[in-house]
């Protein structure tokens, strides 16, 4: 049964070559796949315990696919239904990194955003940080890394104790106007706000939404083609269900995320991207090739290195280095950027030894429980012991 599993594995591997980067030849794809076999046992100890009903994990070396599996059941309530290669995630705050960021980060290569304009430039009702003694402004770069003071979130609830309602004009009154914890730059607090206001500054000065934005410039040239907001049609029928609801249903294709499915219309800068292993591969191996992939230029390389350097308290620009929140990247080193997603999503990649770890799971389906951070922590640690 083992050697018809990993012989179904390999032959979908080459099946949906067209949407992952370039594989390896067979011989090496054969080797690694042994070399990494200690992913298998990782992921379906994780499944057996009920941590998750299944995942695709996907290795990147350069700009080939060495790696990817297929895990478990992609739904197991109400209905089982096994896992495939090419399903659908919502990424949670992975879309952090993966759109918004790098979204921001086109404007700033275009001269059209620095990081050290203030805010308020962009969006004339945001306050600044202010107490008894000074008034200090809050720029882009602090949105970028989790410094700027905004609180990390607001719930539904509070929007509509509030204004009566939760939307997109009441969620950007709340972040126009809501306390600062703390003057910009002297803490790091991770924040869903911090993400949304970059939306907001994305769509300001590119007068286009974030989803258009993203599929223009960003999905649209690397052919990451299962990649969107909002999925549709045939892309929302890949979808793996998340959470169960009160009245018994299971989100498919509706982004988890409250603020980003109620309030933002399901586009939103700190939620609400979907994508499957093999795209997360392709836009892994653009950040591997120093913004480049298969001849097509997404990125200046010394923006890509702004991405791995350490900006303040941990945090590079958009992706994680060393704060409390980078345990997914495990032994590998100061030159490896990481950002997860509440769903159970992760991507890793150290450009050091130019490889890239990407797990996906629905570890809140069907209930919110359970954590996969020692799921992030011990696959790093196999593909660290290959690859090292």
């Amino acid at each position: 049964m083992n050697r018809l599993l990993h012989t179904i594995t390999l032959s979908l591997f080459c099946l949906i070559a067209a949407e992952l980067t370039v594989q390896a030849s067979p011989k090496t794809v054969k080797t690694e796949v042994q070399r990494l076999s200690c992913i298998d046992t990782i992921v379906n100890s994780a499944i057996a315990q009920q941590t998750i009903p299944g995942a695709v994990v996907a290795v990147v070396r350069g700009d080939k696919t060495v790696y990817i599996k297929a895990f478990g059941n992609k739904q197991i309530y109400p209905d089982t239904v096994p896992m495939t290669i090419d399903a659908v995630f919502d990424l949670a705050s992975v879309s952090k990194a993966v759109a918004t960021t790098t979204c921001a980060m086109l404007l700033i290569e275009k001269g059209l955003i620095r990081l050290e304009d203030r805010v308020d430039k962009f969006l004339p009702n945001f306050r600044n940080y202010t107490d008894a003694n000074e008034t200090q402004p809050i720029r882009v770069v602090d949105l970028l890394t989790h410094t700027s003071g905004l609180p990390s979130y607001v719930g539904i609830a509070t929007l509509r104790n509030t204004y009566g309602t939760a939307n997109r004009e009441t969620l950007t009154n709340h972040i126009n106007t809501c306390k600062r914890q703390f003057p910009p730059r002297t803490k790091f607090l991770y924040s869903c706000l911090n993400f949304i206001t970059l939306q907001f500054i994305i769509e300001k000065v590119s007068e286009e939404s974030l989803q258009t934005f993203a599929q223009k410039n960003l999905f649209l040239p690397l052919g990451m083609a299962h990649t969107d907001y909002c999925p549709k049609g045939k892309l929302k029928s890949m979808c793996v269900p998340t959470e169960r609801q009160p009245d018994g249903t299971v989100l498919k294709g509706i982004v988890h995320d409250p603020l980003a499915q109620i309030a933002n219309n399901g586009i939103s800068g700190n939620a609400g991207l979907f994508s499957t292993a093999g795209d997360l591969t392709i836009f892994s191996a653009m950040l591997l090739g120093d913004g480049a992939y298969h001849g097509k230029r997404i990125l200046k390389p010394s923006t890509v290195q702004q991405l791995y350097t350490e900006k303040l308290l941990g945090r590079a620009l958009g992706w994680d280095i060393s704060s409390a929140y980078a345990s997914a990247k495990s032994d590998f080193g100061n030159r490896t950027i990481v950002h997860t997603g509440y769903t159970g999503t992760s991507i890793m990649i150290d450009f050091d030894s130019k490889t890239a770890i990407i797990i996906l799971t629905n570890r809140v389906h069907p209930d919110d429980k359970g954590s996969v951070v020692p799921l992030r922590k011990a696959v790093a640690n196999c593909v660290y012991r290959v690859v090292k």
